[in-house]
């Protein structure tokens, strides 16, 4: 438990309690809005999702790393337009969503801030985690008849791009960020 627990306790570097909890809504609140506020082209909501994970697996400890993880894909349903009728089939989907986000930040965390792995590398990892995740986990729901077959085109290669494009993002933003507190 020792090591789990310091595990996610890691930030890239050291921020005050205030700023890390303001983050925290920040990036919450986006992962959340954003089906809202942008909806579609979903190549651009899911770009913009996982910039706010990986700002968040930057700088946000613990379990103030839940609602990042959790909300974009309740955002998602919440808007309904993203799947456009296939909307209702997310929701069997959700648990395995959430398992992808905590991959995608855990994996994050793990190789860039705790092993010292190159931010891309990490990345590229953790993106092809996560999107390894949602792929079986979609194939084996499309199997069980589950799911549509669509769902394996958004839980796949899609998963990798929209991860990494989102890493790309949230790595300039980081960057902005860190220039503007310097």
């Amino acid at each position: 438990m020792g090591y789990a627990y310091s595990f996610w306790k890691k930030q890239e570097y050291a921020i005050s309690f205030l700023q890390e909890n303001v983050e925290m809504v920040v990036y919450s609140a986006a992962a959340f809005f954003i089906p809202f506020f942008v909806g579609h082209p979903q190549i651009i909501v899911g770009v913009l999702v996982n910039a706010a994970l990986i700002m968040a697996a930057l700088n946000v400890r613990g379990y103030k790393l839940l609602p990042v993880i959790l909300l974009p894909s309740l955002g998602v349903l919440s808007r309904g337009l993203i799947f456009g009728p296939y909307t209702i089939f997310l929701v069997y989907m959700i648990p395995f969503i959430w398992v992808g986000n905590a991959i995608l930040v855990y994996a994050f965390k793990e190789f860039n801030l705790n092993k010292g792995m190159n931010k891309w590398a990490a990345l590229l990892l953790g993106s092809l985690l996560k999107a390894a995740f949602l792929f079986i986990a979609a194939f084996v729901l499309v199997k069980l008849s589950v799911l549509p077959v669509l769902f394996l085109t958004t839980m796949g290669m899609f998963q990798i791009y929209t991860a990494i494009l989102g890493g790309i993002v949230a790595f300039g933003a980081h960057a902005a960020k860190r220039k503007i507190s310097a």
